[in-house]
């Protein structure tokens, strides 16, 4: 796109400047020139030295001159000669030059529509509008996951997604910011949740052997059509989000399976409160020691059975019977009641929701 783009606009400049003209990508190629000679050519130092920079620079019989439409220069232009008027030129086109690859962009660009649209930055009424414009299929179902780095290092995790999805007609890598970026993946509607986490699956443990970085994924629901891909991406946030509070090991994070978190996630913190001090009327859940709390956490994850926890935890049958005890004379809830579990359960959750502040969405 850029190359036809740039092509277009240089060879038009060149009746109005007497001089060759051109554009060099990041990776040293010429793509664009008044001079159709020196397309292809390869000037690999000028990538290198200008990338980051966006000063002019003189070197041979050229003026170069970084640009593009992010932080890190992606093309750099040049212009015959090093005389003053050449600098002059070189800065003109170059702010020419990026404002036409902004504005192309932001008219035809996919992945920048796509990007506005989880981002709920299209009015509703464009959307099918703006999607017939760029022939963009609506009625195919889609899910998007939110892959976000846990530790940073030299790799970029962008360009290793983009590689392990290179179609990019129908899966769109998208940069949301320094530590997140959303994967929006076209599915077969023979597709279910479970598939979706052996996708997210594959990207954690790709990304942690061949280039140890962490990453947590949340996935969104798949949905039907565009206009829905803001809402899965709202849901791949969330699960991220639940995830941090109550299932802190796991790193990946469904928003079908998040359960009762989800709904605790989104009550108020006044609520969560007040129901903190119903449930705990003799004593406050503080009073309870770690050790306490690790026998009940064990007697809910053996479905409230006595025998087989007090197995687990090496412990007699006796013994977890007196901690229970201690618990129900502390809470006056008996955790061997299915109603009393039930209620510590979801109070010891509330707790942890409250102790971790999450973000809401």
């Amino acid at each position: 796109m850029s190359n036809r783009l740039f092509q277009s606009i240089v060879y038009q400049m060149h009746d109005a400047i007497d001089r060759t003209i051109g554009v060099i990508d990041e990776t040293g190629i010429v793509i664009a020139c008044s001079d159709l000679v020196h397309i292809g050519e390869i000037h690999n130092s000028m990538a290198m030295n200008f990338s980051n920079t966006g000063d002019i620079i003189t070197k041979g019989a050229y003026t170069y001159k970084p640009f593009g439409s992010n932080s890190s220069n992606e093309y750099v232009l040049f212009v015959e000669g090093i005389d003053p008027q050449a600098e002059k030129y070189a800065a003109v086109l170059a702010v020419s030059l990026t404002n036409i690859k902004q504005f192309y962009d932001e008219k035809y660009d996919r992945s920048n529509f796509i990007k506005n649209l989880i981002l709920d930055n299209i009015l509703q009424g464009d959307v099918y509008l703006k999607a017939r414009e760029l022939h963009f299929n609506n009625d195919i179902n889609r899910a998007v996951l939110l892959i976000r780095v846990a530790n940073r290092n030299d790799v970029s995790v962008y360009d290793v997604l983009q590689n392990l999805f290179p179609d990019k007609n129908k899966d769109f890598v998208i940069n949301i910011n320094e530590t997140d970026i959303a994967l929006v993946k076209e599915v077969k509607t023979s597709v279910e949740a479970a598939d979706l986490e052996k996708l997210a699956r594959s990207i954690v443990d790709t990304l942690s052997t061949e280039f140890y970085v962490h990453v947590i994924v949340g996935i969104g629901t798949i949905v039907e059509g565009i206009k829905d891909l803001a809402r899965s991406f709202k849901e791949a946030q969330v699960a991220l989000e639940v995830g941090k509070v109550f299932d802190t090991e796991k790193s990946i994070c469904s928003y079908d399976n998040l359960g009762i978190a989800r709904l605790i996630y989104q009550l108020p913190v006044t609520l969560c409160e007040t129901f903190l001090k119903e449930v705990f009327k003799r004593g406050s859940i503080e009073s309870l020691d770690q050790e306490t709390l690790f026998t009940i956490q064990r007697f809910f994850e053996n479905n409230l059975n006595v025998s087989e926890t007090s197995r687990k935890l090496f412990v007699h049958r006796n013994t977890l019977v007196y901690r229970l005890e201690k618990i129900k004379k502390l809470t006056g809830l008996d955790l061997r009641e299915f109603d009393h579990a039930i209620v510590f359960k979801i109070a010891l959750m509330v707790k942890k929701y409250l102790t971790a502040n999450p973000v809401k969405y």
